[in-house]
């Protein structure tokens, strides 16, 4: 029997009423994608597609030259990126094979000529004032100059070499993970070295990809470009992701300038909301 005057506690369960969760934000979106413009993703492929052919995947080059090649274009042309790299064999000349650099389609500038990769640890142990006049052409070296010397270290603190092959056997996600520990590598440098050097299902969202997605429509306005490579990955199937950034790429450069688009000449000017806000 219960004491006089105490008053009955609450019956407690083993079975607590779980907290509702806060929707998945990219799920969300691709729901409503589908819901309120269907098909848009299916026709921006296909126009593109259309207007420019369907891109093959073909291994660019070795990992290690495609991150700094990548670091090298960080806000400047590739054309740009492309001397300083040459700059590179130049100053620290590797004793391996000629290699051939095979740019593909997308890609702003010439296209490297063959030549052996630069030898990476004297560019990780050269003098920094060095390295930035080594660099120089290809625009900020000293920010560039760090970048590139903080990645190197990093590679070989962890793997005791400069290789990045490892990456091609791990799962696209876990790939992307341990590159981004490395010091000023984002989704975006990593997206580019794992899907152009392994065929890995990463959707690389530079300038001229974020801008045409989001004046069509697939991507919502107050998006990150962070949230923008998660968004490709739920919208996109893992066989679209090369062809999607090859062709979004190629249009930006090509019609869908920052300044003054070409709208006359745009296959997606029918369902792009830049073109008509209401489009469907």
């Amino acid at each position: 029997m219960r004491p006089a005057g105490t008053t009955r506690k609450p019956r407690t369960t083993a079975r607590r009423v779980a907290k509702r969760r806060k929707p998945d934000p990219v799920k969300a979106w691709v729901r409503r994608l589908d819901r309120t413009r269907p098909g848009l993703v299916g026709y921006v492929l296909d126009e593109l597609a259309g207007f420019y052919d369907r891109p093959v995947w073909e291994r660019r080059w070795d990992p290690t030259s495609e991150l700094v090649l990548t670091i090298l274009t960080q806000n400047s042309a590739d054309t740009n990126a492309e001397r300083a790299f040459i700059e590179l064999r130049k100053a620290y000349p590797g004793r391996g094979p000629a290699q051939r650099h095979n740019p593909g389609p997308g890609w702003g500038g010439e296209g490297l000529p063959d030549g052996s990769t630069p030898d990476w640890l004297a560019v990780e142990l050269a003098p920094l004032e060095e390295l930035i006049e080594v660099i120089r052409t290809g625009g900020l070296p000293v920010a560039k100059a760090k970048g590139i010397q903080a990645a190197l270290r990093h590679i070989r603190s962890e793997r005791g070499d400069h290789s990045l092959e490892f990456l091609g056997e791990m799962p696209a996600l876990e790939a992307r993970a341990w590159l981004t520990q490395i010091p000023g590598i984002g989704k975006k440098t990593a997206s580019v070295l794992l899907l152009f050097c392994f065929g890995l299902p990463l959707m690389p969202v530079d300038r001229h990809v974020d801008r045409v997605a989001r004046r069509v429509g697939l991507i919502p306005a107050k998006a990150t470009r962070a949230d923008a490579h998660e968004l490709f990955l739920a919208m996109l199937e893992p066989d679209q992701m090369y062809e999607a950034h090859v062709n979004l790429i190629r249009h930006g450069r090509v019609i869908c300038h920052a300044q003054r688009p070409e709208h006359e000449r745009c296959p997606l000017r029918d369902r792009c909301r830049f073109v008509d806000p209401k489009a469907p």
